[in-house]
């Protein structure tokens, strides 16, 4: 008995020396937990492309031109500008109105049917004379167009050889080149020719009617060489007419030229800016047209309606360049010998009662579009320029 007693006190034992140790294991503390970390910020979306905003468009002032005629080459640059952009990058829009026999584009002007208008000079100072206020701010034909065309075989070779002709003319103030000229060779022109009004082509000397008929050398003239000549079959040729040119006689009168109304010239300041700008982009167009012939015709044929076929176009633009270029003191300038001839020409054929003030024409308008144009390393003299060989065609076409 002894022993089991002994026994179980040895086992009393380790179960005491055995919870001994559980409890030191229950005091041992547990490693804290690590601090919570926070997870990093997210990267901010990147902002989405955005295309730049579409510039305001800008809003063009418009603008009207008449003509003196209906469509075709001797007004190509003003429609170059317009079908080539060239209004609108000086931020106006142009139209373009026709011109004919019944309208004097001096009194559409003048009345506020359009801003600017083409005329010729004596055109335009004659209505000026008679009260409306206008001005020429751009002398683009720096020489006369006009001619007088006979048979070689009527011996005509200048005014002197007029003497006791039929002499056809157009009126309209068409004729006082002719009159001036058979004055400056003393003959009277109501006593020693005889006037014979003509029609506005050449079937009156090509049937014989006239000796001599009055002519644009860009219109009428290629209206002869793009007849067919009975004789031969074929079309006539230079060499079967004589010319005479009022050019070579000293009594030409300046033609085409940019005119505006003088009172809003000087009263409004933003008609005035208009204008420089008008007149810049219309001298850019002609010296585009020098520049690229081929275009400046296509552009005239496709205006409606086109005056003449593709080929008369031609022609006419050729010899339009050759009124315009060369240009020595800067396309659009006005050449103060050549206005001085046709004031004594106006005044002595009663055309004008006494020369036009200072006002008539000035130069301020064009020069500051000439130097802009220059700026802009565009050439305002054609100083190379030289006709072009352009074929003829029967009816122009």
């Amino acid at each position: 008995m002894r022993g089991i007693w002994r026994l179980l006190a040895l086992l009393l034992a380790f179960v005491v020396v055995a919870a001994s140790c559980g409890n030191d294991d229950d005091d041992v503390s547990e490693p804290a937990p690590a601090p919570a970390t926070e997870a990093p910020a997210a990267p901010e979306p990147e902002p989405e492309p955005t295309e730049a905003p579409e510039p305001e468009p800008v809003e063009l002032q418009e603008v009207s031109l008449q003509l003196q005629w209906v469509p075709q080459s001797q007004f190509a640059g003003f429609f170059a500008a317009r079908d080539l952009g060239f209004y609108e990058d000086v931020g106006l829009d142009v139209t373009i109105i026709d011109g004919g026999l019944d309208i004097v584009p001096a009194t559409v002007l003048d009345s506020g049917g359009a801003d600017f208008a083409i005329s010729w000079v004596p055109r335009g100072l004659v209505p000026r004379e008679e009260g409306l206020n206008i001005t020429n701010i751009a002398q683009v034909f720096q020489r006369s167009g006009t001619l007088q065309v006979s048979f070689v075989d009527a011996g005509i070779t200048g005014p002197s050889d007029l003497e006791g002709k039929l002499v056809g003319n157009w009126g309209f103030g068409n004729e006082f080149e002719l009159l001036a000229g058979l004055v400056s060779v003393g003959l009277d022109p109501q006593s020693d020719v005889t006037l014979v009004q003509q029609d506005f082509n050449m079937t009156a000397l090509i049937n014989g009617d006239i000796d001599a008929a009055q002519a644009m050398i860009y219109n009428e003239y290629a209206q002869v060489l793009e007849t067919i000549n009975p004789d031969t079959g074929e079309l006539f040729q230079p060499e079967d007419f004589s010319v005479i040119d009022w050019n070579d006689v000293g009594t030409a009168m300046l033609q085409d030229a940019i005119w505006a109304d003088a009172d809003k010239l000087e009263t409004d300041a933003e008609y005035r800016d208009i204008a420089v700008r008008f007149v810049e982009a219309s001298l850019r167009g002609w010296i585009h047209c020098r520049d690229n012939f081929d275009e400046c015709v296509d552009i005239v044929v496709g205006a409606s309606p086109p005056f003449g076929g593709p080929a008369h176009q031609a022609w006419m633009m050729n010899e339009i360049n050759a009124l315009i270029w060369p240009s020595p003191g800067g396309v659009g300038i006005m050449d103060q010998a050549l206005y001085d001839q046709t004031i004594d020409v106006a005044t002595s054929q009663g055309i004008l009662q006494a020369a036009p003030d200072a006002g008539a024409f000035r130069r301020d308008i064009a020069e500051e579009a000439v130097a802009n144009l220059e700026a802009a390393g565009h050439d305002v003299y054609g100083n190379d320029f030289a006709r072009r060989t352009v074929e003829v065609k029967e009816g122009g076409n």
